[in-house]
C-alpha cells in the first residue's frame, strides 16, 4: 500500500473534523460530516478493508446524513432572528 495516499487521506480526515466542529450552520456540518463519512470509506478502501469501507459509506455518508438533513427541516427554531 501507498503510505502517502493514506498520510494524505488522514490529514484531511483531521481537517474535515476539526471544519465539522467549528462551522456554525448546521447544513453545512451536515454535509462536512457526510465528507468526512465518505473520505473515512476512502481510507478504508486503501487500508484493504472493502466489507468496513462499503459499510461506512452506505451508512456513514448515506443514510445518517439523509436522517439529519430531514432532522433539520422537521424542527424549528425557538425564536426568529
Amino acid at each position: 500500500m501507498i503510505w502517502q495516499i493514506d498520510f494524505w487521506l488522514l490529514v484531511v480526515l483531521i481537517i474535515a473534523a476539526l471544519l465539522a466542529l467549528e462551522v456554525r450552520d448546521l447544513l453545512a456540518a451536515v454535509a462536512v460530516l457526510s465528507a468526512y463519512s465518505f473520505l473515512a470509506a476512502l481510507l478504508f478502501a486503501q487500508l484493504g478493508a472493502i466489507d468496513v469501507s462499503f459499510v461506512e459509506a452506505t451508512l456513514g455518508a448515506g443514510v445518517s446524513g439523509v436522517l439529519f438533513v430531514l432532522a433539520l427541516f422537521c424542527t424549528r427554531r425557538r425564536y426568529e432572528k
